[in-house]
């Protein structure tokens, strides 16, 4: 596992953490506070800062790692431990697939979250999807120790979660460009999202 582990992170890690925090730093808010659930090492968020300097984000992990590149607080993993509309913006990075209900930790995001959320996650989506998700997901994670259900949403599924959430899509992005040539083809098309999502007012 540590050779795939190193390969994984010497030809993958540093192309996803760029892209990502490009269309992260894209959509989020003006001047917001962002809460990342999930965080990590914290070395997204803290490229999406430098690429936004107008953002101050914190970080919320289950299993925080030494060294983390940003502020971090331990939670259970189903309950964010700060009052109602703390934040600007929740932020989730292919976290809500590592929990058996993505729905129940959306909505405690929805009652931390003023207005936004901002998401990165998967489509069960095209052939094969279920077990190219799982590759992707035990290369990445498992040597941390990370919970894997591989709980991958359709399409058709996500969208039903947010509109009983109450949460509209404000913009969505289906191709990220994550993985270098051919290998796009195979783990990048179909297979993921970045989203900014709004909480309806019912105005």
């Amino acid at each position: 596992m540590a050779v795939i582990g190193n390969l994984h992170d010497n030809l993958v890690l540093g192309r996803r953490v760029e892209v990502l925090a490009r269309w992260f730093a894209q959509l989020s808010p003006s001047g917001a506070r962002v809460l990342d659930v999930g965080c990590g090492d914290g070395l997204l968020s803290a490229r999406i800062v430098q690429l936004r300097p107008d953002l101050e984000v914190w970080g919320l992990e289950v299993l925080p790692r030494p060294g983390s590149k940003i502020p971090v607080e331990v939670f259970d993993g189903s309950h964010i431990p700060f009052e109602d509309e703390s934040f600007d913006a929740v932020l989730f990075s292919d976290v809500l697939h590592h929990t058996e209900d993505p729905a129940a930790l959306l909505r405690e995001a929805c009652r931390v979250a003023k207005r936004h959320l901002l998401l990165k996650d998967h489509y069960r989506k095209g052939i094969a999807a279920g077990q190219r998700l799982r590759l992707m997901d035990w290369v990445g994670n498992a040597r941390f120790g990370v919970a894997l259900p591989y709980n991958y949403l359709t399409e058709k599924r996500w969208h039903e979660i947010w509109r009983e959430l109450g949460l509209g899509v404000e913009e969505i992005v289906t191709t990220l460009g994550l993985y270098p040539g051919p290998a796009d083809w195979i783990f990048g098309a179909q297979l993921h999202f970045v989203a900014r999502l709004g909480k309806l007012t019912g105005d």
